[in-house]
């Protein structure tokens, strides 16, 4: 009867708790996996959840859990990613310490484009672009193809709105690299500028080159071209969370794409860039 009472409790409890917020809570796992519903209780060791939808308690080991990302929107890490020791890639599959060295990943570049957040496309151009440049000036660096490292993200649950969340440290350690490349692009519209032409042609009532019959006609052209300003800062941390390059910069042409030079313009001054 007593253990009936904490059930109808815990049940009673979970009903106020999604009563008074209207998101879920998330909780991702050391394994990935990713579970939605509310967190009814924290203990030392573990914590009770239930699905949304649901009723029925789960108990989840502390352990087991890298995070949990409250409805409230604070976030709450438990464990970090283990570090494999050395040799450990070998007998698991996975990448040790000793294979991090000198390999690189290129995380998406956020794009604020007139104070609002760009379409993810747009985010995963820019990150192609250093990709395609940085490839080519690699040197002894591998740099990893963003699929790759995109793909690595998408299974760990990690994406722009909630990086903010793990240590470079972190995610070096989860994507098995030295070196992580981190930027934002941010580009406003600014002033608009209008190009006049005008042309015309001489002719005659009947056809005849008679001065007197002769008449003018003219007509007049107009383009407009919209300007941008484009500012671009880019980092780059190492394994250990060391930010080892940190640069900002405005880009000196007024188009939509300057953010390429622009970020040329960097990396040919970052640590990682061989001629």
């Amino acid at each position: 009867m007593k253990r009936l009472s904490v059930i109808i409790v815990l049940l009673f409890a979970t009903l106020v708790s999604f009563a008074q917020f209207g998101k879920n809570d998330v909780i991702l796992k050391l394994n990935g996996d990713e579970l939605t519903g509310r967190v009814v209780k924290i203990n030392d060791a573990d914590l009770d959840f239930t699905y949304a939808g649901e009723t029925l308690i789960y108990n989840i080991k502390k352990s087991e859990i890298l995070k949990i990302t409250y409805g409230s929107g604070r976030i709450e890490v438990f464990n970090k990613p283990a570090r494999q020791p050395a040799g450990a890639a070998q007998e698991q599959g996975g990448p040790g310490l000793e294979d991090h060295h000198n390999k690189v990943a290129i995380l998406p570049f956020g794009f604020i484009r007139d104070g609002q957040p760009a379409d993810e496309s747009i985010s995963d151009e820019v990150q192609n672009e250093c990709f395609s440049f940085m490839n080519k000036h690699a040197g002894v660096f591998t740099i990893i193809n963003p699929r790759t490292t995109n793909a690595q993200l998408i299974k760990a649950g990690i994406n722009r709105s909630n990086i903010k969340g793990y240590t470079m440290d972190d995610i070096c350690n989860l994507l098995g690299v030295e070196y992580v490349v981190d930027g934002l692009v941010t580009l406003n519209k600014t002033t608009q500028t209008t190009y006049q032409s005008n042309s015309g042609k001489t002719t005659s009532k009947d056809g005849k080159d008679d001065e007197k019959d002769r008449k003018y006609n003219s007509s007049s052209y107009g383009t407009t071209t919209q300007n941008y300003q484009t500012n671009l800062n880019l980092s780059i941390y190492n394994d250990k969370g060391t930010s080892v390059y940190g640069q900002d910069r405005t880009a000196f042409w007024n188009t939509q794409d300057a953010y390429k030079n622009t970020l040329e313009y960097l990396l040919k001054r970052s640590p990682l860039y061989t001629k």
